[in-house]
């Protein structure tokens, strides 16, 4: 990453970390700066959240207490991660109109994970996320097995979870993810 796109990448999360303060309460972004700074693979990672329309922000600690966890915060599924299935499964079993990739291969490319239903769920106490799109999950190996996968989303007020087959994916369907730093 370029020196201009690092400052400018740095500059909006700044800026979405002091706008949503109630995301990260008590935390302060020196902290978060410091351990950014000092990961490279993190600020990668997070360009790329940034560039596909994730909006990534802090959202709190991870489980061992000392790592920032940044999550997508786009109101929406992220516009760049739109239009994919679940998994290179699912992908290449698509005989035709095989979209353009697959969500885990994604993310597994920009070094995030797909949030579990739990870490959705969570989110969504955080503010009112896909109300007209939907994002897949990490969906448990034995519906996976089956040829299944999950997704998630917000509808009057409550957070649903569903189901589709692996290989399916739409034009308001994309990922959302984590990265703890």
């Amino acid at each position: 990453m370029r020196t201009k796109e690092r400052e400018a990448l740095i500059d909006a999360l700044k800026a979405r970390f002091g706008q949503h303060m109630h995301r990260h309460p008590g935390m302060a972004w020196a902290e978060v700066l410091a351990r950014l700074q000092a990961s490279p693979a993190a600020l990668r990672s997070l360009h790329e959240m940034e560039m596909t329309g994730g909006e990534p922000d802090v959202i709190g600690l991870g489980a061992d207490g000392g790592s920032f966890v940044f999550c997508d915060c786009a109101a929406e599924s992220p516009p760049g991660r739109r239009s994919v299935c679940y998994d290179r499964e699912g992908l290449d079993s698509r005989k035709e109109h095989k979209p353009g990739n697959n969500a885990i291969d994604m993310a597994a490319a920009m070094g995030i994970t797909l949030l579990t239903e739990a870490q959705y769920r969570e989110l969504q106490k955080l503010g009112a996320f896909d109300t007209k799109t939907s994002s897949w999950v990490l969906t448990p190996p034995d519906i996976r097995t089956l040829g299944g996968a999950l997704f998630c989303d917000r509808r009057y007020g409550t957070v649903f979870k569903y189901h589709n087959g692996a290989q399916s994916y739409y034009a308001s369907r994309g990922f959302r993810g984590s990265l703890a730093v």
